[in-house]
């Protein structure tokens, strides 16, 4: 059985926007969401900058004592869901809910929680812990909560995979649709780990900038770069049948022809310098889509401004697409967002479906001075318009993670 998945409805939160359409204008104009941290004391911190989501109040669809028993990718998570669900029409009430799944995770957790309990329990002489600190903690229960929400009683699990998680979990919601398992799909990633552990971690490796200028922070491509910027946020599609789109009248958005795993099976953190891995994991999408190579129109780059990311993503998309890799543009939305980590795939994700709806190639931002040896098109400073049909979204994490999303422009 190999059926058609579409994506009828998407919900986010992220630095830019609170839901997709905030989001989607903001990316257009090339909004800036890194600025100094507000919602953290930063001062005896080495980082000072992150893109931190902004006027967030998940208190309006779960309520004041709920949200207090959720950490904050969890909430993240539930609100972008509930856009999602309400954006695509669905009747929950007509669903087959022993078939309707739900595929959504992190690439941390509830670290805000782990962060914020440990230091309490080191502080105070009272050791309990709370009932809720598990429950909150762990990363399989945002997937958990959405479930619980909307009754979806098929596949449901949490898959972990740095940086790549979104778009595994994306990816692999589309096999189970495709291939008959599961007839609708709640699918994305969420990440909060704006914390001093998560910013201290992150930052002994040398992975996070140490740049104070917000402006100067996220320049994927450029030759300044020097590593990411930490973000938060998170996005959810709903992934169905187009038989059962179609049927109920449902707006398509786009649909997912194509999707790529791999490992490069090399380092723990660095990517494969020869850029194999990413490269399999592109050809595969386009290989599982059955188009020419040549038919990629946009890629939007995992591009998180660290020196070995862009310059072995770059190898990559030579590789996978030969010449066609010159002519084709690429662009990081992480130059606006900074890197959600596990929530990078599904909010770049959206911005692929927007992307080849509107007809519009999101920019890469703050890009001044491209480094040596990176020769591609990476849409400096001002978006385009541009018609697509095909769009590329890569995902590449530690452990030698990747996975590409191939998205196609609906057409009836």
């Amino acid at each position: 059985m190999s059926r058609k998945v579409v994506i009828t409805g998407m919900g986010a939160v992220t630095p830019i926007g609170n839901n997709v359409e905030t989001y989607w204008n903001s990316v257009k104009e090339g909004k800036l969401g890194i600025d100094y941290i507000k919602n953290l004391d930063s001062e005896n911190l080495d980082v000072k900058i992150a893109g931190e989501v902004k006027d967030f109040s998940p208190e309006e669809l779960i309520g004041k004592k709920e949200a207090r028993r959720l950490d904050r990718f969890t909430q993240f998570a539930l609100v972008a869901a509930d856009e999602a669900i309400k954006n695509s029409g669905l009747d929950l009430e007509k669903v087959d809910k022993k078939r309707f799944g739900v595929y959504v995770g992190s690439g941390i957790g509830g670290l805000m929680t782990i962060d914020a309990d440990i230091r309490k329990h080191e502080n105070s002489t009272n050791k309990r812990v709370s009932p809720f600190f598990i429950t909150m903690a762990i990363v399989n229960l945002v997937a958990g909560n959405i479930a619980i929400r909307y009754g979806a009683k098929g596949p449901c699990t949490s898959m972990v995979t740095a940086c790549a998680t979104g778009n595994n979990n994306i990816g692999e919601a589309f096999r189970l649709i495709k291939n008959g398992y599961a007839d609708v799909m709640i699918a994305g990633g969420s990440e909060a780990s704006i914390t001093p552990i998560g910013l201290g971690g992150f930052y002994s490796m040398k992975a996070l900038s140490p740049t104070e200028d917000p402006i100067r922070a996220s320049i994927p491509f450029d030759k300044d770069r020097n590593g990411f910027v930490m973000g938060e946020g998170g996005a959810v599609l709903v992934l169905e049948t187009e038989e059962s789109a179609v049927k109920r009248g449902a707006t398509i958005l786009a649909e997912i022809v194509g999707y790529g795993s791999t490992c490069d099976a090399y380092h723990i953190t660095s990517p494969d310098p020869e850029g194999e891995g990413a490269a399999d994991a592109m050809l595969d999408a386009i290989a599982e889509a059955g188009i020419a190579k040549e038919e990629v129109s946009y890629i939007n780059a995992h591009g998180t401004s660290t020196p070995l990311n862009d310059k072995y993503e770059t190898i990559a998309i030579k590789k996978a697409l030969g010449e066609h890799a010159y002519k084709v543009p690429v662009s990081s939305t992480k130059s606006m967002t900074g890197h959600l980590l596990g929530g990078a795939g599904a909010i770049e994700a959206v911005v692929c479906v927007k992307s080849l709806m509107d007809g519009f190639v999101p920019a890469t931002i703050g890009l001044k001075n491209v480094d040596e040896g990176l020769d591609l098109d990476y849409v400096p400073n001002i978006g385009r318009k541009q018609e697509l049909k095909y769009v590329l979204s890569n995902s590449l994490g530690f452990g030698g993670h990747n996975a590409t999303l191939l998205f196609k422009k609906w057409e009836k």
